[in-house]
């Protein structure tokens, strides 16, 4: 056996060598690892776009305007069920929102009030408080949210992405939030990625960005190395049963 183990959760920077080489070679990722830290940063962004802090720490006087938004009772549409998701649902269910999971398949995913398939994601935007985006980055997925999908969402509600910046087509977010189409952006991820110096979104009030840093070296190392012991360890059965973060060729992730 051939075995590969990637330091990522996502692998689209790996697509065209797990394309090649997939038939004969187990690749892994680190999907599932990181879903703590990136979870909490994921809820992080939540909270703060809601509270519109992404305004307030810009301000340099007191506002008279009262704005914000509670968690407490929202629809949350969460785009991916895998292991970030899972951790998100985890962290948002003590708020007593209501959860719709959009994924490829409509089975049920625990935590969630509804689960729905990908191509009914435009019907569930119209209701959706917060949309929070933790899918896997595949030729599919790629610009799934654009000028159309943030036209259906209400113009109170707050998109969270913390999976991939080529998921969401950066323009028309940019037109969505000078628009008022919708009213805030947190993003740890971005398309072009690092986001240039000069980009709308760094002086857009809506906009919260933060630099790809949902886990950080620090939080990443002990984790990724409980991966590769336990990988290792599946590696070394005779029957190379027990690999965790098992990439699938065809889905690309």
């Amino acid at each position: 056996m051939t075995w590969v183990q990637l330091p990522f959760a996502g692998v689209d920077a790996f697509a065209h060598l797990i394309a090649e080489h997939g038939d004969r070679v187990l690749f892994t990722s680190a999907k599932g690892a990181y879903a703590e830290p990136v979870a909490e940063h994921a809820l992080a962004l939540t909270l703060a776009t809601l509270r519109v802090l992404q305004k307030r720490a810009r301000t340099t006087t007191w506002g008279r305007e009262p704005e914000g938004l509670s968690l407490y009772g929202r629809h949350v549409v969460l785009i991916g069920a895998g292991g970030i998701a899972l951790e998100y649902l985890r962290l948002v269910a003590p708020f007593d929102v209501r959860v719709t999971v959009v994924r490829r398949s409509a089975d049920d995913v625990p935590g969630a009030d509804r689960t729905v398939t990908t191509d009914q994601l435009d019907d569930v935007l119209p209701d959706a408080d917060v949309v929070v985006v933790a899918a896997a980055m595949t030729a599919g997925t790629s610009g799934l949210l654009g000028a159309h999908q943030f036209a259906l969402m209400p113009d109170h509600a707050r998109l969270v992405n913390i999976a991939r910046g080529g998921l969401v087509d950066t323009d028309a977010l940019v037109d969505a939030l000078r628009s008022g189409s919708i009213a805030a952006a947190g993003l740890d991820v971005t398309d072009p990625e690092p986001l240039p110096d000069g980009h709308p979104l760094w002086s857009e009030p809506g906009a919260l960005v933060t630099p790809h840093q949902a886990d950080t070296p620090d939080m990443v190392a002990p984790l990724l190395a409980e991966r590769v012991g336990t990988n290792v360890a599946a590696f070394l059965r005779a029957d190379g049963t027990g690999f965790i973060g098992v990439v699938d060729p065809a889905a690309g992730y």
